[in-house]
């Protein structure tokens, strides 16, 4: 079985680990309360999805 010849530097493992950074989270507007939302989701407060109400949310 193959083995290693060599110790792997840092510098090339960090090299090769450079892709691995996450991205933050891409959040936009609701169109209809102004709340942050993830694209593609319905809104938590108010229940809407692309213009429509999708979920009723019962209020407290």
């Amino acid at each position: 079985m193959p083995v290693p010849k060599r110790r792997t530097g840092q510098a090339k493992k960090r090299m090769r680990r450079s892709h691995h950074a996450l991205t933050p989270v891409n959040l936009t507007e609701c169109q209809s309360c102004g709340e942050r939302v993830m694209q593609h989701r319905v809104c938590p407060k108010c229940g809407y999805y692309n213009t429509r109400t999708v979920v009723n949310v019962e209020e407290d």
